[in-house]
């Protein structure tokens, strides 16, 4: 209970009911900014893997250039 988690670490009763609280409104966020970050990585992975390839290009472009 909470009076037994209160007790053995020598804090008030209330305290632990705040604390629980908290925890449980904060868990949905804990779980929805995992898969918003996901979706924000994915978007950046994708940009950053066309950027390389247009890298790519301009470097097999300017490359040939040279050998001319």
């Amino acid at each position: 209970t909470a009076q037994e988690i209160a007790a053995k670490h020598k804090v008030h009763p209330t305290q632990v009911t705040t604390w629980k609280r908290q925890a449980i409104d904060g868990l949905t966020g804990v779980f929805s900014d995992k898969v918003r970050r996901a979706e924000v990585n994915e978007a950046e992975v994708k940009e950053l893997h066309a950027k390389i390839g247009k890298l790519a290009v301009e470097n097999d472009f300017l490359s040939q250039g040279l050998k001319r």
